[in-house]
């Protein structure tokens, strides 16, 4: 009689992205998934830990200095890329160059702010030692974007030569 709460569906009931997405899904989602979420999540520290000093600049009437913005950029670029490919129905991997030129960013930063600060003594100033760890945080988000790139990268290369029923030299295509 209730043999529908079995199957956790009514027979004609739709398929949504909600119910199928969670049914359908691999480890492999998973993984991408929750390393889209720490790329965004880490985008966002870069924006606040660069970007209060660009407000604090802005209060006392100074120069924006052009290394904190161009880290700021970094941070929301890679917020707004994650969040993007974080979609159900973006294959990220066919944007893996995004990925990568992110990943470039990235290393551009870390290399700035490296040589700045990871070598200073900060001699108990908090400003200091607040931009060392800014230096690491790029440093992982430098390693989170290289690896999504990788993967994107041989994923594309690994489907651009599958085989499809369209062409007729295979069963199916992903």
């Amino acid at each position: 009689m209730l043999k529908f709460l079995n199957r956790g569906s009514m027979k004609g009931e739709k398929a949504t992205a909600g119910n199928s997405f969670i049914r359908g899904a691999s480890a492999a989602s998973y993984a991408r998934l929750t390393m889209r979420l720490f790329q965004f999540v880490m985008g966002i520290v870069v924006i606040g830990l660069y970007a209060t000093d660009l407000h604090n600049a802005h209060k006392v009437h100074k120069y924006t200095d052009h290394k904190w913005a161009y880290a700021t950029f970094c941070g929301a670029a890679s917020a707004i890329a994650a969040v993007t490919f974080m979609l159900p129905f973006v294959k990220a991997w066919l944007f893996f160059g995004v990925d990568a030129l992110i990943w470039f960013f990235y290393v551009v930063a870390f290399g700035i702010f490296g040589k700045m600060y990871i070598k200073e003594d900060a001699e108990g100033d908090k400003g200091v030692v607040r931009m060392k760890h800014a230096a690491w945080i790029d440093m992982v988000n430098m390693i989170l974007w290289f690896i999504t790139a990788c993967y994107g990268g041989f994923i594309f290369l690994k489907y651009r030569k599958a085989r499809t029923t369209l062409t007729g030299r295979g069963e199916e295509h992903v």
